[in-house]
């Protein structure tokens, strides 16, 4: 078997989620590849005979950007054109025959970049539609082509949130849209201006929706008839850098800003503050389903799914399955509105669970699903479901699963399509269980192999930590660390899950608080152990640590300790190297929840004094490769700096 290389991953087919139209004779998904002679990425649509299982090029139009089965047929669609007749920056909106693209009909031009569709047909036959971007205080669609350029490029912040992640933040936020598309004569045309339903609503700060920098149309919705929207918003009463509070809004589809109203208002369900997520319609549109976290600081508390009347008179919030010990982070309804299948981190996998909405507060759901992380999922007209799911050794599969589990029927694998992933399968994949003096839980760790692996040779050891804290390393495909990858320049990789870990427990999780360099590290060091104990092929005193993010911070902390003297080499990829600079990232709320309050002193009583990497330099001495960037500003660049002049200085390479 041939080794994946760096270059042949990123050159292999990046394809999206399996969209199927309603009557479930085909789905439609995107297909994205990488030139390296070229030095640019094209992308194509494919589909899927979901009858027969053949494949096909679906449109090679590279403006098609989003498509929604939405009109009179099983095959009518509204697609996203990312250009428009003006070409000023907006957009365009076609409806036509997903069978026959060349007769696409324009039915509005837009002038702002909108994205996000969400499309119903109306009793009328008219299509009421969704979109979200960019919008001024005063509500107007922001473009930035269109803007006036400032005689200043000054930013001036009154309070903190300045920036987040990657993006600084301006007075312009993201704002869903929504308009009404009118049958006659065989064709649509735009009606009237669209309707702004989220700005304007403001108190300690403004409403938005979606939620910056990785909202998407995941945090609005629109019921089946087109009558109701629902938005989620971080709360307006609060600090945004120092809660994780949202709450989500109903409003009428013909109302605007003014008339929403939150589904879930602090204080109507004692003790649940947190943040919300995932707002979706039944397929009756009588109802609500979505995710939220009790702590109002803390953003891997557990979610808990709640179902609600689609009635502002009386939204009547229930929990379901409210003391289930894992974390759902996707939803969709059956087609009856009975059930809601889920999908959460469980046993480093991501698993689907079907769960009743009258469930009672201590059913535990079994899973209908077993290896892989879903991207997506969607109930089809007989019920089945459609997955488009990664694993380790492939980018993607797209199977449909019966509701109770009992049977699949896969189309597509990766793996046995795309030379660049030829070979891969679960055979290079493997996992142990091992104890710690840190928890009474197993913890779990994953191995890897390489091409060509054979128990009778030794290998060099890849022992990675992953991020978060809270989070995990799961059986899935990732473009940015890719295990196989580490695995095929000749490694086993060991990834283990430690304290912090999502899918064994919340008390796991929960456990890291107050505790970045005892529990997770002694955590890491009995997986080492493990390894060196019980697998010969793998060649401990050939070994390297890497890590990214929290990851990046514990090989930090390796570096002055003894597990730091295990390994040939150290990797840190944008972690933390002074926490006393802690303040320095955007989420305060993060910071202050995982050491456990506000900064206030460095004293030797604080986490931020004793957990902080930099009090054992003088132990520094294992070779440190150091890996960051300007763009991650929960992580500032200083970080990365400062660990590197420290080396250099201390003179270890």
């Amino acid at each position: 078997m041939d080794a994946i290389t760096p270059e042949g991953m990123l050159a292999a087919s990046r394809r999206g989620v399996a969209q199927a139209n309603p009557s479930a004779d085909f789905a439609i998904y995107t297909n994205t590849n990488y030139s390296f002679q070229d030095q640019e990425e094209t992308t194509v649509w494919q589909q899927v005979n979901l009858r027969s299982g053949a494949f096909s090029t679906w449109s090679t139009d590279p403006n098609i950007t989003e498509v929604v089965f939405v009109g009179p047929t099983n095959t009518s669609i509204l697609y996203i054109n990312s250009t428009n007749e003006a070409g000023d920056g907006g957009i365009s909106l076609y409806t036509a025959d997903a069978s026959r693209l060349s007769n696409a009909k324009l039915v509005a031009s837009l002038s702002a970049p909108f994205s996000g569709l969400k499309a119903v047909a109306t009793k009328s036959g008219d299509i009421h539609f969704l979109l979200y971007t960019l919008a001024y205080p005063n509500g107007t669609a922001y473009n930035e082509d269109l803007a006036e350029t400032p005689a200043s490029s000054a930013r001036i912040y009154t309070d903190i949130y300045v920036r987040h992640w990657d993006t600084y933040l301006t007075p312009q936020r993201n704002a869903v849209f929504g308009g009404t598309l009118t049958r006659g004569n065989g064709t649509y045309s735009l009606a009237g201006e669209l309707t702004n339903y989220v700005t304007g609503r403001c108190n300690a700060t403004c409403a938005e929706s979606p939620v910056q920098p990785f909202g998407s149309s995941g945090d609005y919705d629109i019921s089946p008839d087109g009558s109701q929207v629902m938005f989620l918003t971080k709360n307006i009463d609060l600090p945004l850098a120092n809660f994780t509070s949202s709450q989500i809004y109903w409003v009428p589809f013909n109302g605007s800003a003014n008339d929403s109203v939150p589904i879930n208002p602090i204080g109507a369900t004692p003790g649940v503050e947190g943040a919300s997520s995932s707002p979706t319609f039944s397929k009756d549109g009588s109802k609500v389903a979505y995710f939220q976290m009790n702590g109002i600081y803390y953003e891997s508390d557990r979610n808990i799914i709640y179902v609600a009347n689609a009635d502002p008179n009386n939204f009547n919030v229930k929990s379901v399955a409210g003391q289930w010990d894992r974390s759902p982070d996707v939803l969709a309804w059956s087609n009856d509105g009975s059930v809601l299948f889920v999908a959460a981190p469980d046993l480093g996998r991501r698993r689907i669970f079907p769960v009743p909405i009258d469930a009672g507060v201590d059913y535990k759901p079994s899973n209908i699903t077993n290896e892989g992380v879903p991207a997506g999922m969607q109930v089809l007209a007989n019920g089945d479901i459609l997955v488009s799911d990664s694993k380790i050794w492939s980018s993607r599969d797209i199977y449909t699963v019966k509701p109770d589990g009992s049977a699949t029927n896969v189309y597509f694998q990766a793996n046995l399509v795309d030379a660049e992933l030829a070979g891969l399968g679960p055979e290079d994949v493997s996992e142990f269980y091992f104890s710690s003096n840190s928890t009474e839980t197993a913890l779990q760790s994953w191995i890897i192999y390489p091409a060509n692996f054979s128990a009778d040779q030794t290998y060099p050891l890849a022992f990675l930590v992953h991020g978060g804290p809270q989070g995990g390393f799961y059986n899935s495909w990732s473009t940015r660390w890719n295990y196989k990858v580490w695995a095929d320049q000749g490694y086993v990789v060991i990834a283990p899950n430690p304290t912090a870990s999502s899918g064994w427990g919340q008390n796991l999780t929960d456990a890291v608080a107050g505790h970045w360099g005892d529990y997770p590290y002694w955590d890491l060091v009995y997986a080492w152990d493990y390894v060196h104990e019980n697998l010969p092929y793998v060649d401990t005193s050939r070994g390297i640590s890497a890590g990214a993010s929290f990851g990046g911070y514990m090989n930090n902390w390796f570096q002055g300790h003894e597990m730091g003297r295990r390994f040939k080499a150290l990797v840190t990829h944008d972690g933390v190297t002074n926490t006393l600079a802690d303040y320095a990232t955007e989420e305060l709320w993060f910071i202050n929840h995982d050491q456990g309050g506000i900064f206030t002193s460095p004293n030797e009583t604080s986490t931020y004094y004793g957990w902080n990497p930099i009090l054992f330099y003088e132990n520094w001495a294992t070779p440190h490769f150091v890996v960051h960037n300007d763009l991650d500003y929960r992580l500032p660049v200083s970080e990365g700096i400062m660990l590197f002049n420290m080396l250099q200085v201390k003179g270890v390479p």
